[in-house]
């Protein structure tokens, strides 16, 4: 992402959306993990890049404890609340960038990186993250797209709302105090075996259908790094008020029904 450099505004005011407005990961996604690497409740999990704990509190019970690693500290104040809801005590929340690994946070079965990686200087924290493995551990490289799925009639109105932000940001895309012309960074095979990994195997999770409803769909806007609530500034409450107009409009019924894209999971091995 040349031209582009990360800064702390990168999805400021997005946590209290993310989890409603971000389609879970599902189970299946945990058991799968579970049956290709033999998770037995022992070990440690690092997940980097946690946001609210989406991954991180899906795979806790699967490790003895559990490390969600976040830029962001209202994110990792999110993802306290919900494992707290939850029950779930074996999780600590670190307030660090990626960068900073290994950060004397010791060594780990599992890294995850769940839609992160491409935010991070990837050379560097793939390199650091391989000297933190355990033996027999593994990196896995979660792909997924939990805030839209495949276009069906009863699905939310997603050209139409890239509309209304486009008119309230302007035509490129916006991501903290610059911008992606071009969006974020590919490329992810190269680096992880430039950085000596091994792979990677290959897991695919079929997506939900998912029923939403007019909150769900505004949550999820909210949660993009491309119209985080602090991009609006003082217009922020004219947009959410256009932004539930169209929804509404779309459907009556304040319901949207879509299918959702697989999740694919790289394994890499160092």
């Amino acid at each position: 992402m040349a031209g582009w450099e990360w800064d702390e505004s990168l999805y400021s005011g997005s946590a209290a959306y993310y989890a409603r407005g971000r389609v879970a990961y599902p189970p299946e996604l945990a058991d799968a993990l579970a049956n290709a690497l033999r998770l037995d409740g022992s070990g440690r999990l690092l997940d980097v890049g946690c946001g609210p704990g989406s991954l991180t509190l899906l795979l806790a019970t699967h490790f003895e404890a559990a490390v969600g690693l976040d830029a962001d500290p209202d994110m990792l104040t999110e993802a306290a609340r919900l494992a707290a809801a939850e029950g779930i005590t074996t999780t600590r929340w670190v307030h660090e960038r990626a960068e900073d690994l290994p950060a004397g946070l010791g060594a780990f079965r599992l890294v995850t990186f769940a839609q992160s990686f491409h935010w991070l200087d990837r050379p560097r924290v793939a390199a650091a993250v391989r000297g933190m493995l355990e033996p027999g551990g593994a990196c896995v490289h979660v792909h997924a797209t939990t805030h839209r799925g495949t276009t069906t009639e009863s699905a939310p109105p997603h050209e139409r709302i890239a509309e209304l932000v486009r008119e309230y940001l302007g035509e490129t895309r916006r991501a903290g105090r610059g911008v992606l012309p071009e969006g974020t960074a590919g490329g992810e095979t190269a680096i992880y075996c430039a950085a000596g990994f091994t792979g990677p195997e290959r897991i695919e999770v079929p997506g939900p259908v998912v029923v939403r409803d007019i909150d769900d769909v505004v949550a999820t806007v909210f949660s993009l790094s491309s119209s985080a609530p602090h991009l609006f500034g003082g217009r922020v409450g004219a947009f959410e008020s256009e932004l539930r107009s169209l929804l509404t409009a779309a459907s009556p019924s304040g319901k949207f029904r879509e299918q959702m894209r697989e999740f694919v999971v790289d394994v890499w091995r160092p």
